[in-house]
């Protein structure tokens, strides 16, 4: 944590997508992605520092701005960030969906590119409720990435490498032509959390 308040970051979750980022290429210029369950803040942060360091080479971008949309929502509330549209409210709601999808862009049919998900549900200790917990999580944001990505799209959802796991994987694999699990190093080797990345939507049939 005291390094990534270093750099300024507002958790260290931040350098478990930065790995992810480095090896699976999953920020690109002019990207919209949606960081879902945003709070405290950090994967925006580094979304919106990554987008900017791509916008460098485009002479239409404005020095130190980002090349690309984000929009964050949280039931919590979260500090501002330069260049980050934030949503204080649930994307399962009418309310908080409308608020989201007003921010998308127009040119690409309110369509994202990449939805990031941090989420984590308050873990009791009982493995099967806490694994239900995590299903459906890893659920609602499975259907947001379905109903909002772009056929080329990605989605990134943290889980816990246990009961349930693999029907999250299942579920995975039916939407995305490529999912791939991705343990980072800066995850703790002791603990159970895996990400999950799905890319490229399959048809519809």
């Amino acid at each position: 944590m005291k390094m990534a308040q270093k750099e300024g970051y507002r958790a260290r979750a931040v350098y478990k997508l930065s790995e992810i980022d480095e090896e699976d290429h999953l920020i690109k210029v002019g990207m919209t992605i949606v960081d879902l369950g945003s709070a405290p803040g950090s994967w925006s942060q580094y979304a919106r520092n990554r987008l900017t360091e791509l916008g460098k080479s485009n002479p239409k971008i404005e020095s130190g701005k980002p090349d690309g949309t984000i929009i964050a929502i949280d039931i919590l509330p979260m500090e501002d960030i330069a260049d980050v549209s934030f949503i204080q409210g649930d994307f399962r709601e009418d309310e908080g969906l409308k608020a989201l999808e007003a921010l998308l862009p127009v040119g690409a049919n309110g369509k994202v590119d990449l939805v990031l998900s941090d989420m984590a549900p308050n873990l009791s200790g009982v493995g099967v409720a806490d694994a239900a917990r995590m299903a459906f999580l890893a659920e609602i944001a499975l259907d947001f990435a379905l109903a909002h990505l772009k056929p080329e799209g990605a989605l990134l959802i943290k889980c816990f490498n246990g009961s349930g796991y693999s029907q999250i994987v299942e579920s995975f694999k039916k939407v995305f032509k490529n999912v791939a699990s991705k343990k980072p190093k800066a995850s703790r080797a002791r603990s159970s959390e895996i990400f999950l990345l799905g890319r490229n939507l399959k048809s519809p049939k």
